[in-house]
């Protein structure tokens, strides 16, 4: 049976032959198995071996669309509240209890970059000598966009809360517009899905412009935007002559989808390629490991001949004193 070459060695200066069916060859056969699955046993036993989620950094690029929702609560009754918005069929709905305040916006962009950074927002409401408030819901859409992997494209809100025993003059807030997930992203493509209006502004329904409906529908996204202020500060002693005051901040922090600003994380489902990438990485790792441990079992085994192989050395080159002295001769 011919003899195939099994294993060399740059350092044994040696090469080793045996047959096919030879218990060198199968021996070989058993390390070579034993070198490459093993690691790959361990990688993906250790969890993780696919990348199921990734996440990286990114700053929106949000706007504020200029729609608003207000309602002051005024006292404990059903129908004890002023009610305004930006849009005219919900006004209409609102017949006495409507009030229309002043407003001040502003957006800046701090650090030059192109995107705008965060929006200051002032009302003022005005009131009668005999109203009070006791609580305010407002509602603020934007429009919010990703563009780094996918690209998502759709309208937000930031909601804004607070309820006092005690009447107040003024209410402050200071807070980040955070993206909530509850769904991956994908890797790539465009994901316009809530690309819609948070309120129905042309609907002559009351039920549409109810706030409980509004927030029902919104919180059935997988992807939203969530206003969090963790300090709201409200002001008390207000004079019969001055208007209810809101003052608010609204930051649009770098979101980490999982690169100075507050941070928050974007996760989204990688592609096959960067899915191969972690996997390799984990797998050659651990492959080096027992590349080593197992060429030095193989070196011992064909260099001590445990199994029965043909060890055939180079020929030495023949000495140039020799060769001379044989051609003189």
């Amino acid at each position: 049976m011919a003899s195939v070459e099994l294993f060399s060695h740059p350092a044994l200066l040696t090469r080793y032959r045996a047959g096919l069916c030879s218990a060198a060859a199968l021996a070989l056969l058993l390390i070579t198995a034993l070198t490459y699955v093993p690691p790959l046993l361990v990688a993906y036993g250790s969890h993780g071996f696919w990348l199921k989620q990734s996440a990286y950094l990114e700053q929106p690029t949000v706007r504020f669309r200029y729609e608003v929702l207000l309602v002051a609560t005024t006292g404990p009754g059903l129908g004890s509240f002023l009610a305004w918005s930006t849009f005219p069929a919900f006004n209409r709905l609102q017949e006495e209890r409507l009030r229309v305040p002043l407003l001040w916006t502003r957006e800046d962009d701090k650090n030059q970059d192109g995107k705008m950074d965060q929006l200051y927002f002032k009302l003022e409401l005005p009131l009668q000598p005999t109203e009070h408030v006791v609580g305010v819901q407002l509602m603020l859409l934007f429009s919010y966009r990703l563009y780094r992997m996918s690209t998502l494209v759709m309208q937000s809100m930031a909601f804004l809360q607070f309820f006092s025993p005690v009447p107040g003059s003024q209410l402050h807030m200071n807070g980040d517009l955070k993206l909530n997930q509850r769904q991956l992203l994908n890797h790539c493509g465009l994901d316009t899905r809530y690309n819609v209006s948070v309120v129905n502004g042309t609907s002559p329904f009351a039920s549409d412009y109810d706030l409980t409906n509004i927030i029902a529908a919104y919180s059935e996204r997988n992807v939203t935007t969530v206003f969090s202020d963790p300090n709201p500060v409200w002001v008390t002693g207000r004079a019969t002559d001055t208007p209810f005051i809101i003052n608010a901040t609204i930051h649009y922090p770098v979101e980490k989808l999982l690169h100075e600003h507050s941070l928050t994380f974007f996760k989204y489902q990688p592609g096959f390629w960067e899915m191969i990438k972690f996997a390799w990485i984990q797998y050659v790792s651990i492959l080096l490991i027992f590349l080593w441990v197992f060429g030095r079992i193989k070196m011992f085994v064909f260099q001590n001949q445990v199994l029965t192989t043909i060890p055939i050395s180079p020929l030495l080159p023949a000495s140039p004193v020799l060769s001379y002295k044989h051609h003189q001769s």
